[in-house]
């Protein structure tokens, strides 16, 4: 009997270094060699570009509205016929227009993750005049700044444009 089971036992073994410990630490050599900076994170001074920040009045360029705890991900789960949602959806519209923004609806749902960093080229330009006027900068300068960092589909056609509201935000505080 445990002659039968030595080849399995050293099967096992040898699959557990190789796949448990020698795989991994490939990957994670090659990752922090040639991606080192997504694979920590995408760190940047303000946070990571991988996760939505919060940022608050119509000095800042804003992404979607977290969802109700910005430290855990995932949707609210709220469907097409909740109060809460009809609710949370109303106030957000109410406090863009407030500020000077024409709503567009990812600017008042959140996404599925619920700490989206990104917004569509349309949603940064529906923010353009308000934040231009909340800094004292030209509209044209301020549209100059989304245009440039519009990202484009990988490949042409895998995905949409997109902007990262950090990277943009980032930007902007430079801008004089």
């Amino acid at each position: 009997m445990l002659r039968a089971l030595r080849p399995a036992i050293l099967v096992s073994l040898i699959m557990l270094v190789i796949v448990g410990l020698a795989y991994p630490l490939a990957e994670t050599g090659i990752a922090q060699a040639f991606f080192s900076h997504q694979a920590n994170g995408s760190l940047m001074s303000n946070g990571s570009a991988l996760v939505g920040q919060t940022w608050t009045g119509p000095r800042w360029f804003q992404g979607r509205p977290d969802a109700d705890d910005p430290m855990a991900t995932g949707g609210t789960n709220l469907g097409p016929r909740s109060k809460v949602l009809v609710q949370d959806v109303r106030k957000q519209i109410a406090l863009l227009r407030k500020e000077g923004i024409t709503p567009t609806s990812d600017l008042v749902t959140t996404s599925g993750s619920g700490v989206d960093p990104d917004i569509s080229p349309a949603d940064a330009y529906a923010q353009v005049n308000a934040v231009a006027r909340a800094r004292g900068l030209s509209s044209a300068a301020v549209r100059r700044l989304v245009a440039e960092h519009i990202v484009q589909p990988q490949l042409g056609f895998l995905g949409a444009a997109y902007i990262n509201v950090l990277q943009l935000n980032l930007a902007l505080a430079g801008l004089r």
